[in-house]
């Protein structure tokens, strides 16, 4: 258990036992089942923490330069690379970068393949196919939504692959489950099972979120052992994000003033919403604080919780406290450190939380304080 007392505020904090617990659980994926999982930064990005990662996680997953210069220098190898569009300024830096790179569109893949050629490397070239099905509820993180500017279609791909691409890459999935992977799955060999059977590879994304606690492993596991019989020739490739960081740490916040407004009291803190828990506001979810109900209960201390931005709508609740909150007490909140760590902003200058590690021997070690020079140097 974190002591708080050890840790600055506001300060992301994840327990080195914790992502040792689901990396543990992800290498066994990786092996009982032949296929290879590798890290999603668009998820978890926090470099520091990759000697960790390393000695369960080889590889990972990139959609920008500055990613794929990430997994090239803190993972220690070349990213699977995959970018919505990419541009003759930074291509070059891709290949430099990259073992493989997934392309969006033909088009795409026709404008760039050359460079590939010339470039003399061993880059692995894939296309993004989109299977036109997703459970994702969400517009907002559904890439199969209809529409969609992700993928090339079965009616778009035609009969045959182009020259030069060894592996198929899709993503529909958003933290489900295996059985809607299964269900992903009959659909790719519906539209595209021409393709199967001809290409080295294939990517099936991320959003399998195999370190949820209901999380059925084994059904996972068997179906991709499965899958792997039907086509021997492909390498199974996996990148999921959230599930490496699922539930392994905390935004530690601090109250600073109580306000009331017509009944209404919020609880002002010195974090925010819209800067800090964006996911919160985007999805939306309200997300679980340690000790509070996580819904009203009546005749207890109730309260919104109050970012501190100017941005009006910076604020959740209701939560409810055994005591009224004071000034100086600690608010924190759960299962923030997948995504929120990755997606925050220095809107409003509003002071950027640091982040840490409180390691195995019950130790915090700080990895990053933030200070007026990063909001400074960011703006020009």
């Amino acid at each position: 258990m974190i002591d708080l007392s050890k840790i600055p505020s506001p300060c992301y904090v994840m327990e080195e036992r914790l992502l040792r617990k689901n990396l543990q659980r992800i290498k066994s994926v990786e092996e009982k089942a032949g296929v290879n999982i590798i890290l999603a930064f668009k998820a978890f990005a926090m470099w520091k923490a990759f000697p960790i990662v390393r000695e369960y996680i080889g590889h990972s997953t990139a959609s920008s330069v500055a990613e794929a210069q990430l997994a090239f220098e803190e993972m220690g190898s070349a990213a699977h690379t995959y970018a919505p569009s990419y541009t003759d300024y930074d291509f070059p830096l891709f290949l430099k970068y990259s073992s493989h790179i997934t392309f969006n569109s033909l088009s795409q893949f026709h404008r760039f393949y050359p460079k590939v050629v010339a470039s003399a490397g061993a880059v692995k070239c894939g296309i993004r196919i989109n299977p036109e099905f997703s459970v994702v509820e969400t517009d907002l993180y559904n890439p199969s939504m209809p529409g969609s500017r992700l993928g090339v279609t079965a009616k778009n791909m035609g009969d045959t692959l182009p020259e030069g691409v060894s592996g198929l890459h899709l993503h529909n999935l958003c933290e489900n489950n295996s059985y809607d992977l299964e269900k992903t799955l009959e659909v790719v060999e519906r539209k595209f099972g021409r393709f199967l059977t001809k290409v080295e590879w294939l990517n099936l994304g991320g959003g399998h979120l195999m370190t949820h606690e209901d999380y059925d492993v084994e059904h996972l596991i068997g179906l991709l052992i499965h899958f792997k019989k039907k086509y021997p020739n492909l390498e199974i490739i996996m990148e999921p994000g959230s599930a490496f960081a699922w539930q392994t740490g905390v935004l530690v916040a601090d109250v600073a003033d109580i306000v009331e407004n017509e009944g209404v009291l919020t609880a002002m803190l010195n974090v925010s919403f819209s800067c800090h828990m964006p996911d919160c506001l985007e999805m939306p979810y309200k997300p679980r604080i340690r000790g509070a109900y996580h819904d009203p209960v009546a005749g207890k201390p109730t309260y919104r919780m109050g970012g501190n931005s100017c941005l009006s709508g910076d604020f959740m609740g209701e939560w409810s406290f055994e005591a009224p909150l004071q000034v100086g007490d600690k608010v924190v909140f759960e299962d923030m450190i997948h995504y929120t760590t990755v997606k925050t902003t220095m809107f409003n200058g509003v002071s950027h939380p640091s982040i840490g590690l409180w390691t195995q021997e019950g130790e915090f070690k700080l990895y990053r304080r933030f200070g007026y020079g990063d909001y400074k140097n960011r703006m020009s």
